[in-house]
């Protein structure tokens, strides 16, 4: 596991401060940046010192994949990759010439982790694929990739919904590395 070290700016605030910071930081990137997978990292980004290439590798998985809508969200993708820094398998713990158990045991970990982020989503909207909360949202699926389905989306007043979900994925993330000890308060 990866430690990770608070940022000088948000050091000092309590648990639930941080949580609540996490979560405006998530609601404004996406409301003034767009890329719902990429806002929710750049949110925990902010608060937590992790390289900045994790934010730019979270820019695609938006809108249920690349704004096809068809997906698992990408708040909980771009989620689980900032998950994956502190917990996932390092590239040199991967054999291409032979099994080594505490390698599987590694990746196990990590899923379990990255599990935990996935059934809060569950819990809270009963889903995690982009279509089915747009669908229970909105009462309908918008194609991002389509500028005029993306105009109707905005105008429709939808995107607070959405930045409520990268608030709240973001708030989720930072309480997982709390209770998991890869932060220190």
């Amino acid at each position: 596991m990866v430690k990770a070290k608070v940022r000088e700016e948000y050091q000092g605030l309590s648990r639930q401060e941080l949580l609540d910071k996490a979560y405006e930081l998530g609601v404004s990137y996406l409301e003034n940046s767009g890329s719902c997978s990429q806002c929710v990292v750049a949110g925990v980004h902010a608060i937590l010192d992790f390289e900045d290439l994790v934010v730019k590798l979270a820019t695609s998985p938006t809108g249920g994949q690349a704004l096809q809508s068809l997906g698992t969200c990408g708040v909980l993708v771009g989620g689980t990759m900032v998950l994956d820094y502190f917990f996932g398998r390092p590239v040199e713990n991967l054999s291409d010439k032979e099994v080594i158990q505490a390698n599987k045991d590694i990746l196990s970990s990590a899923n379990g982790v990255a599990m935990l982020l996935a059934d809060r989503f569950v819990k809270e909207y009963g889903t995690f694929v982009c279509a089915q909360m747009q669908r229970q949202f909105f009462g309908r699926v918008y194609y991002f990739a389509d500028p005029e389905d993306m105009e109707r989306f905005g105008k429709a007043g939808n995107s607070k919904k959405c930045q409520d979900v990268v608030g709240k994925a973001a708030r989720w993330i930072v309480e997982i590395l709390l209770e998991k000890g890869a932060i220190k308060l």
